[in-house]
């Protein structure tokens, strides 16, 4: 790499001993400002802001599809010390999208994720997966709303079966329902619904479960 550049010289173009090839500003011998970085290798394109020889920023990252010949954006958004950090928007290799908060790489904070197969999570994330409060939607009209830990249902949640007409509201434990209350939710509009409803939970004589007669609530 030319290393023979003055702070803040603005450069055309910058070569480097693997053939990566560097356009714009320069500072102190680093990339620094706003440039245009192609690594020869991959192909790959980094268009945005620099600090200090790393993407730090806004900027977009792009990859060259072998069989077009042309770029597709991967991710754009926020960079912080060459990872992506802040708020932005990834593109997997399939239909698959991401929307939100990044640190350090990984989706970490609030984000809405579109999976390939039609599902959409949107809610809290930590290191790359769902964790903390969310919502996910499925294909078939069911829905998953409450806490999430590592990736899978754990804590208190309610899960719609839409199909069925059927609301489960109680605890989950690794993706698995441990304890909770199941009732008839949206029955009357299921393609599928149960053969026989649910009937409403009641107390009968409460006076005998709690001990009482009608002789001592007489007994002043």
């Amino acid at each position: 790499m030319d290393v023979n550049s003055e702070e803040s010289e603005v450069r055309s173009t910058v070569y480097s001993v693997k053939g990566n090839t560097y356009t714009g500003a320069w500072q102190n011998n680093e990339k620094h400002g706003m440039g245009t970085q192609v690594w020869k290798k991959s192909s790959a394109i980094y268009q945005g802001e620099w600090k200090f020889g790393k993407p730090d920023g806004c900027g977009t990252y792009s990859v060259l599809l072998p069989e077009t010949k042309e770029y597709e954006k991967k991710y754009s958004g926020m960079w912080k010390n060459g990872k992506k950090h802040g708020s932005g928007t990834y593109f997997y290799k399939n239909s698959a999208v991401y929307e939100g908060e990044w640190g350090e790489g990984n989706r970490s904070g609030w984000g809405r994720m579109y999976y390939d197969n039609g599902d959409i999570y949107e809610g809290e994330w930590m290191w790359d997966k769902s964790h903390g409060q969310g919502l996910i939607k499925y294909t078939n009209g069911n829905w998953y709303e409450g806490a999430w830990e590592d990736g899978k249902r754990n804590g208190n949640g309610k899960f719609y079966f839409s199909d069925q007409g059927q609301l489960y509201e109680g605890f989950w434990a690794d993706g698995i329902a441990k304890c909770g209350i199941l009732s008839d939710f949206g029955r009357d509009q299921a393609p599928k619904p149960t053969k026989y409803p649910i009937p409403p939970l009641e107390l009968k004589e409460p006076q005998s479960v709690f001990g009482i007669d009608e002789q001592q609530q007489e007994t002043p």
